[in-house]
């Protein structure tokens, strides 16, 4: 394993352990629903199963169905939403990682 790859496994063991992951994913979500990325992204998921038909939808096919709505997913993301979350935590990985050098 490389010096990158150990520093990402040490980083995300350390978020995991520290409770901060799951943290991370509650203030990101609640940023995300303030922001309207929640009903944009339901409204997109609507319009695609409607031009489908919901009749098309099936068990076997929900994985295209969700390969189809990422990509609009994460380019609804806004950067204020990605850049504000991700701001707060800067230090985690160098107050983890400091051993490792």
């Amino acid at each position: 394993m490389n010096k990158d790859a150990q520093m990402r496994a040490t980083i995300n063991k350390k978020l995991i352990e520290t409770g901060e992951q799951e943290r991370l994913k509650e203030l990101l979500r609640a940023k995300l629903i303030k922001c309207g990325w929640k009903d944009q992204l339901k409204a997109h998921c609507k319009n695609v199963i409607k031009e489908k038909g919901l009749e098309h939808i099936t068990c076997s096919n929900f994985d295209d169905l969700v390969a189809e709505i990422t990509p609009k997913g994460r380019a609804l993301v806004p950067r204020l939403c990605e850049e504000g979350t991700f701001s707060k935590n800067k230090n985690f990985p160098c107050s983890v990682c400091q051993p490792l050098r």
